[in-house]
């Protein structure tokens, strides 16, 4: 998967337009400082993946206990309703786009 990393300076400027192409294309954008990750624009399914893998480990690293009220498989949760796909009512034009 590609990503784009684009200077914080940048991205204040290009905010909707970077949340759009996030929301689009799925691919991450990187937002830098001085050449160096601060943090990153994804979309909302890895979003859901970043926050499983991180529960996963919380739940190693204390010794493989759940929190309470918290099935021990993953095939134990609920299945969660469908949601209705994202609308957005723009799209995403790079820099010098015309029709």
């Amino acid at each position: 998967m590609n990503h784009v990393d684009v200077p914080v300076t940048e991205a204040r400027a290009q905010f909707a337009d970077l949340v759009n192409r996030v929301a689009y294309t799925g691919e991450p954008v990187k937002l830098t400082r001085r050449g160096r990750v601060m943090a990153a624009l994804v979309s909302p399914e890895d979003l859901e993946l970043l926050e499983a893998v991180r529960a996963q480990r919380a739940d190693l690293q204390v010794g493989g206990t759940v929190p309470p009220g918290q099935p021990s498989r993953p095939a134990e949760r609920p299945q969660q309703q469908p949601q209705p796909p994202m609308r957005i009512a723009a799209e995403y034009r790079p820099p010098g786009f015309s029709r």
